[in-house]
């Protein structure tokens, strides 16, 4: 059961200090949930409603299921331009009614996530690489600051695409109004945020206050624009794009859905929207759970999206996963445990009860500037440049992804990263490094004779093979072998096996031949400092039999002083 259900683990020892530190964070978190689940909606193309019921019942879902303790699931960012992006493809919008195509993608977004935990796949987050994660994230943020341009100047999202003269004609329709509130939004964004940080520091209050007061940024940008709104009927007056009407009341449970024929269509897109929810929230989950010494079970945190994901879809809420800047804010908030998440989402359900109403009169102009905020800091240039500096395989596959994501397409880009790391980790295997060692200062130690001043034997060739041998490299380990063998009258060659720990089928034969080419050369191939698992899958083989003259040697000292003495200088 506390497997099943990690609540019941933190619910044991749940204390009043938590209580208290949870209590504050749900309060400052729960400021958020508002204008973020309304933005992200709007994001996707969606109404707002679904965002807000994104936030209800899969955080609670989470809150039972899920083992980070302070990371906040609900309707995030990228999820959302993905989510648009798969709405505004040609074959999907030609279908209709976009709220059941959000809702069937979260839907098959909660199966995939649990059919990937049946098949204990949570490992699967290590096969998208840092860097090309990054670069998708960072190409899908200008994305939706793009997106988000039209909606802070007021003027209707333009559909231009190379022609400038559309463009300008889209930019004559610029409105003052939204213009000043968005850019009233944006002052009240930024002043309250690290300058107000400043501040309060110089003051006797405590961190988790002050992060609080902070993050009330939002909600005072939505509030004073709001009542501008309405005070000089802006909506009407300077035709200002408000949210409208917003449907009041919790949602409600309906599975009409499942009888809908667009499941086929949209299933290689939920794909991709369950495979980025995963990887973000789990390495979200693992930041805030490294501070605290906290652990996370990748394949229960499987468990728990999916689940979230089926309770959104049955509740009419759109996708969901860990969001970046509100589990920060829950976590520098004090939270403890998801006790936070729980009473953000009571606070949530009693504003979308009561307060619905006033929604209507939200600004989209501030909604922009909201989401230009929460997403600037996901792009990361210099991180290219950082990543590029140290590894220009990664590096290129980082730029790459971005690229792609601008020009092709959310789904495009990050296949096509992924295919590039793959490939990049599939030439590097290719060619592993090779190193022709001697001994160093007439000791046991052996090094690169390239990088060290090193004994050699004219008659002996020590080689270190610093990777596994497998079908990617086995030819390249043969053609360097015999390279070397050009260079002087060898009599044994001595294969050094530190960093081996798996050697394929097709490695060994290749081995064999090599074994056998030598021999018909009267060279011996000799091994050294073989690891155990290796030798045990080499003794259930013939290939140690056919090594005759050859040996497998425990050290690599113990092959020179052996061979030496066989053959002296």
């Amino acid at each position: 059961m506390l497997h099943l259900f990690p609540i019941l683990e933190w619910l044991k020892s749940y204390s009043k200090t938590d209580f208290n530190g949870d209590i504050f964070a749900g309060i400052i978190t729960a400021i958020l949930l508002v204008p973020q689940g309304i933005a992200y909606a709007m994001l996707a193309g969606l109404p707002p409603q679904l965002g807000l019921y994104a936030s209800i019942i899969p955080a609670i879902v989470y809150a039972i299921l899920g083992t980070s303790r302070t990371m906040s699931v609900g309707p995030v960012s990228i999820a959302a331009i993905m989510i648009a992006s798969v709405l505004n493809t040609p074959e999907i919008s030609l279908l209709g009614n976009s709220v059941e195509s959000a809702i069937i993608l979260a839907a098959e977004s909660g199966i995939i996530l649990l059919l990937m935990a049946l098949l204990r796949m949570g490992g699967l987050v290590n096969f998208i690489s840092h860097p090309v994660l990054t670069g998708f994230t960072s190409g899908a943020s200008i994305l939706i600051i793009f997106s988000q341009i039209p909606q802070l100047l007021g003027i209707p999202k333009p559909k231009c695409g190379f022609d400038i003269a559309c463009y300008q004609t889209s930019f004559q329709q610029l409105n003052p109004s939204a213009i000043q509130l968005g850019l009233l939004s944006l002052a009240i964004l930024i002043l309250l945020n690290k300058p107000l940080i400043a501040v309060l520091k110089k003051t006797n209050l405590s961190q988790a206050i002050i992060v609080g007061i902070s993050k009330t940024a939002p909600l005072i940008a939505v509030v004073t624009t709001t009542l501008l709104v309405i005070q000089y009927d802006l909506s009407n007056t300077d035709n200002v794009a408000i949210v409208g009407a917003i449907q009041a009341g919790l949602p409600s449970i309906s599975f009409d859905f499942i009888n809908s024929n667009k499941w086929q269509p949209l299933l290689p897109y939920a794909g991709f929207i369950a495979l980025i929810a995963y990887v973000e929230s789990v390495a979200i989950a693992k930041i805030t759970a490294n501070m605290r010494q906290q652990r996370i079970d990748p394949n229960q945190e499987l468990i728990a999206l999916g689940c979230a994901n089926l309770a959104t879809a049955v509740s009419g809420g759109m996708s969901v996963a860990g969001g970046f800047s509100r589990t920060m804010v829950n976590f520098t908030a004090g939270a403890r445990t998801q006790m936070a998440m729980l009473i953000a989402v009571i606070i949530l359900g009693f504003a979308v009860v009561f307060a619905s109403d006033s929604f209507e009169f939200i600004p989209k102009a501030t909604l922009a500037a909201v989401i230009l905020m929460a997403i600037f800091p996901l792009i990361k240039f210099r991180d290219i440049i950082k990543t590029w500096r140290y590894d220009k395989g990664d590096g290129t596959a980082e730029l790459v992804t971005l690229l792609g994501v601008l020009i092709f397409g959310i789904e495009e880009g990050l296949t096509l990263g992924i295919i590039l790391t793959i490939a990049s980790y599939l030439r590097q295997t290719s060619h592993p490094h090779i190193a022709e060692v001697g001994r160093v200062n007439n000791s046991e130690h052996y090094r690169n004779i390239d990088r060290h001043e090193a004994e050699t034997w004219e008659h002996i060739l020590l080689l270190r093979v610093d990777e596994n041998l497998t079908f990617t490299n086995a030819d390249y380990i043969s053609e360097f072998i015999f390279k070397r063998l050009q260079q002087r009258q060898i009599k044994h060659v001595v294969l050094i096996f530190t960093s081996v720990s798996y050697i394929d089928s097709t490695a060994l034969e290749a081995l064999e031949v090599i074994v056998h080419s030598l021999q018909q050369q009267q060279i011996n191939l000799h091994f050294a400092e073989v690891k155990g698992p290796v030798m045990d899958k080499l003794k259930h083989t013939l290939f140690l039999e056919k090594l005759a003259n050859s040996q497998v040697f425990f050290q690599t000292a113990d092959a020179v002083q052996t061979l030496s003495k066989s053959n002296p200088e």
